[in-house]
């Protein structure tokens, strides 16, 4: 396989200085999520073990389930709409659907794996039950809105999403990097490029039901380069074999991985343009956005790309962010840095609130969009490039 990486970052350079035909703004009055940790608000943390110290410290000033110390990319996109931050589904107390609701949870894959390949021994809400829960929530919803209209509950009503507000909302997606980490854990490089036709046909099949419950702008994110995550550079071999490494310092099999399931992925994307014609698909070159911070970390104002703010990762030892732990005999917290927004890592896997508010400053207006089209435009279709 050859890798594209050259022209995938390429393309995020040349979106930012094309131009393109005025479109009128989009008016969503609503977000609906799905995905992994990437851009889960609580789910996870409401369905399995709540989330400790110090996740949150930076923004909300306590713990929100978010993996960060504040605020994710979903949570910028949220703002960038003028919407609230969505509230996980999974949520019982303190939730509004007015405006939406995500579905993400930590851990979550594309496909159903089973519990041998499952993320952190923990299967996950895989992207089929996500959208199973959108359905049944879509239908619950609907009915209570007709009662509070019904009774006159003006409390209930403004908690509740409009039926109408579904077909108008924007529905993101951001999940892969789990399939990606499950692979790499139980097979060859090889077998997975085989799985990932199946794994493409999983998440047509999500957003073809969406289609069909009414949806129309789609908002898609490939993945990242997984083999740039700093809780993997901090413990490479040393010294690295031959062809180990890119040519920015990572994992090249790993990268060479994700930019494989990206190229499918952009293939299907296209491919759905042409079944579902009234949708409007934006796919969002992910993988060059975070690519571009990470190795230019130091010229954009951060630490080392290998730098990890929370928890401790030596010569593969690791103690995750928050949790206690033993090293060589001593005892040790993984507390957090004293300043976040200098790192692009939170924890070795997931990023700052001050790199997710970069990543989402770029893919906001549209310039690692296959569309050229910014977020406010996203219910549109594509746009055909002119420099």
């Amino acid at each position: 396989m050859v890798a594209v990486l050259g022209i995938l970052v390429t393309w995020g350079v040349m979106s930012a200085g094309a131009t393109h035909p005025h479109k009128l703004p989009c008016t969503f009055p609503a977000i609906y999520n799905f995905g992994d940790s990437n851009s889960d608000t609580g789910g996870g943390s409401a369905a399995f073990y709540p989330a400790a110290p110090p996740t949150g410290e930076t923004f909300f000033h306590w713990v929100t389930g978010r993996a960060g110390d504040g605020r994710l990319i979903i949570d910028f996109i949220a703002e960038q709409l003028g919407l609230p931050y969505l509230s996980p589904y999974l949520n019982s107390l303190g939730t509004n659907f007015r405006h939406g609701a995500n579905f993400a949870m930590g851990g979550t894959t594309i496909r159903n794996l089973n519990e041998s390949m499952s993320v952190n021994g923990v299967p996950p809400f895989h992207t089929e039950i996500q959208v199973v829960q959108f359905r049944q929530f879509k239908q619950r919803s609907a009915r209570l809105f007709k009662l509070a209209k019904r009774h006159g509950d003006e409390s209930e009503i403004r908690r509740l999403p409009r039926p109408q507000d579904f077909s108008k909302a924007l529905y993101t997606f951001d999940a892969g990097q789990n399939d990606l980490s499950a692979a790499f854990r139980t097979m060859t490089n090889r077998q997975f490029v085989a799985q990932i036709p199946a794994i493409m046909d999983e998440l047509a099949k999500r957003i073809s039901i969406l289609y069909e419950e009414g949806a129309r702008a789609f908002w898609i994110h490939n993945t990242g380069p997984i083999g740039c995550l700093a809780v993997t550079l901090r413990n490479l071999p040393k010294p690295a074999p031959p062809g180990y490494l890119d040519q920015h310092g990572c994992i090249k099999s790993q990268n060479d991985m994700a930019i494989e399931f990206n190229k499918q992925l952009k293939k299907k994307v296209d491919q759905l343009r042409k079944k579902l014609p009234l949708a409007a698909f934006t796919y969002v070159d992910m993988f060059s956005a975070k690519l571009k911070i990470i190795t230019n970390a130091i010229k954009l104002g951060f630490l080392d790309k290998a730098s990890i703010c929370c928890g401790y990762h030596e010569n593969n030892n690791h103690v995750w962010c928050g949790n206690d732990g033993v090293i060589n005999g001593t005892k040790i917290h993984a507390g957090s840095c004293r300043d976040p927004s200098s790192y692009v890592s939170w924890d070795g896997v997931h990023y700052t609130e001050a790199a997710n508010r970069w990543i989402a400053d770029q893919i906001i207006k549209g310039s690692f969009s296959d569309t050229l089209l910014p977020l406010s435009q996203a219910c549109h279709g594509p746009t055909p490039m002119t420099t």
